[in-house]
């Protein structure tokens, strides 16, 4: 692959050439741990931002992260996070748990994606079109 975030802006762009505007990327952050929560992160950003440094948060510095963060948060058209808890995980299971996380952060934008760009390789079923990117949060 090319540029990092490449494949990523491509299919923004394809998607952008359709006549869609709302593209918010969807991504989980704290299935590894035992216990606590699965959080998952919806954003949506204006069309043709690109954020350098932009890459899979486990490759980044915490510094990194939270500089990030504050550029994400100020320019993003709309922003949520969900989260689902130690309890949730243990009544309906990790994944499950990470799609409800994933819902929850999708209804918290404020506005309705018209397309969800989730990373991983399973469309966690919050009735909006979607596409699965395995490695999406690093494209």
């Amino acid at each position: 692959m090319s540029a990092p975030g490449k494949e990523l802006y491509e299919t923004e762009d394809a998607l952008r050439e359709r006549g869609l505007h709302l593209i918010c990327g969807v991504d989980e952050a704290g299935r590894g741990p035992l216990a606590g929560p699965v959080a998952a992160a919806a954003v949506v950003l204006p069309p043709g931002l690109v954020i350098p440094g932009l890459n899979d948060s486990k490759k980044l510095s915490e510094k990194k992260r939270e500089a990030l963060y504050e550029v994400i948060t100020r320019e993003a058209v709309g922003w949520s996070v969900g989260l689902a808890s130690a309890a949730e995980i243990d009544d309906i299971n990790i994944l499950q748990a990470t799609f409800l996380a994933m819902r929850r952060a999708v209804d918290g934008l404020g506005l309705i994606p018209e397309y969800l760009l989730v990373d991983g390789n399973q469309d966690p079923g919050i009735g909006l079109p979607t596409a699965t990117i395995v490695g999406g949060d690093a494209k």
